[in-house]
């Protein structure tokens, strides 16, 4: 009576009701896919990195396909709304905005951003600086301590310059953080043969790739309630700058490859050494 109501065959009925009892095995395996990379990101990847992961693993699957499949595992991701910045136009005067936004590079080392964070570790808090290169944004140097001052963020450079083949000739962009301005990093800046520039006051805009790298961080990866002491969070952090972010996860200025691989990539292309 049902099927008569409907318009629909009896056959078509039946046929429905026996594909509902087989189990769609490769469906379990994509669903278990999706949930663990999604557990892997810390529930901060939404479907389009998941879609690009899969894909960089080999397994051929689109957008709207995990959509579904993340409405089905009930998995939502976590990400901040867009933040309202200060416009500002002051300038120190002995270091002017000499990168002025121009974000895309040609080369690798050839511009680095530098900024500060706090993160909350051991009861108390911690403070982190890192150092990104703009050219595949990738994060090159980092450096964690219980103190915000000028050795800390010297510390980030020098990572960052040793791991780089300690290259010359670096523009060198931050906020107008005190640290920065120290008569001990403008030193360093100075013997690493580095070129300083710094934004104008009150203006994150003009250091947004840096702004978008620790909102990524404290969004999707550092717990609510911090770190239990300094050495986990050193650990943890680390792992996610050097390697899950550098090495994994896709960036959206790199065509949705992770920044080594954009970089490997260009660099070939480029002809560069």
């Amino acid at each position: 009576m049902v099927c008569k109501a409907f318009e629909v065959s009896r056959s078509s009925y039946y046929d429905y009701r026996r594909r509902r009892s087989v189990v769609d095995a490769e469906r379990v395996v994509l669903r278990a896919d999706v949930s663990r990379i999604f557990r892997k990101s810390r529930s901060s990847a939404g479907s389009r990195m998941i879609t690009s992961m899969l894909n960089d693993e080999g397994v051929k699957i689109g957008r709207f396909k995990v959509r579904r499949l993340m409405s089905e595992l009930g998995l939502i991701c976590k990400q901040p709304g867009p933040h309202a910045y200060k416009q500002a136009t002051v300038e120190r005067p002995d270091i002017p905005n000499r990168l002025n936004r121009e974000f895309s590079v040609s080369r690798p080392d050839q511009a680095w951003c530098g900024d500060i964070t706090y993160v909350w570790a051991g009861q108390r808090w911690s403070y982190l600086a890192v150092v990104l290169d703009l050219y595949a944004r990738r994060i090159v140097g980092w450096a964690l301590s219980d103190r915000p001052d000028a050795e800390l963020v010297v510390k980030a450079l020098v990572h960052a310059y040793e791991q780089r083949g300690k290259p010359t000739g670096v523009l060198f962009h931050t906020d107008q953080g005190s640290q920065y301005a120290s008569r001990l990093f403008r030193q360093r800046l100075w013997r690493y043969r580095m070129e300083q520039s710094m934004s104008r006051r009150g203006n994150c805009w003009d250091n947004a790739p840096m702004e978008r790298v620790f909102r990524s961080l404290k969004s999707e990866w550092i717990p609510s309630l911090g770190y239990r002491s300094i050495p986990d969070a050193r650990k943890d952090i680390g792992d996610y700058l050097m390697d899950y972010y550098n090495r994994q996860r896709p960036h959206t200025f790199n065509d949705g490859m992770p920044p080594v691989v954009a970089e490997e990539k260009l660099k070939i292309l480029s002809g560069i050494s």
